[in-house]
């Protein structure tokens, strides 16, 4: 059975350009959900996030250091980048800590950045994790089509590869 989404523009810094999917008929995009979901369950993990994103969006530009791999042969990333001890810092408790959130994602290029969606990780791998498996395997999925549409000139870079066009009822089929 195919299932298909939508790509939609979030938002933009200086160095990167981030977008998200909406899934099949819905509205709202796997990113938007994910900061609905946390903004009441877990805000100060996710504040942390997205003051990653603002970092690397403003300062740095989507460089692959600043990403984890969850898993060997994925291309899909996951934020915040692994350690305690890089800036933005997670404090919880009055103490630097690892976030264990994550927030899964497409770095396309060091300008262009797609966020998914995630959850709070509780085991090492995320395949092992009931609460992220099904994130990262959404996310594996879309990453697969979403670089197969690349490949096949149905997503084209424009602006020296800073943004992404596509036919405005272009529908990603993953």
């Amino acid at each position: 059975m195919n299932t298909f989404a939508q790509i939609k523009p979030l938002f933009k810094y200086k160095q990167v350009a981030y977008y998200s999917v909406c899934l099949e008929e819905d509205e709202q995009t796997l990113y938007d959900k994910f900061v609905a979901k946390h903004t009441s369950e877990n805000l100060n993990k996710l504040y942390h996030i997205q003051k990653w994103l603002q970092v690397v969006g403003k300062k740095y530009g989507a460089q692959q250091r600043f990403f984890r791999n969850e898993a060997k042969n994925a291309d899909t990333s996951a934020l915040p980048p692994r350690g305690k001890d890089r800036e933005p810092y997670f404090v919880e408790f009055g103490k630097k800590k690892a976030n264990n959130l994550r927030l899964y994602c497409l770095r396309a290029n060091s300008k262009v950045v797609f966020l998914f969606s995630g959850d709070i990780k509780t085991a090492k791998k995320a395949q092992e994790c009931p609460n992220v498996k099904p994130h990262f395997e959404l996310a594996n999925a879309l990453t697969k089509a979403i670089d197969k549409a690349f490949r096949d000139k149905e997503i084209r870079w424009i602006e020296d590869d800073t943004l992404i066009i596509c036919d405005e009822d272009f529908i990603l089929e993953y």
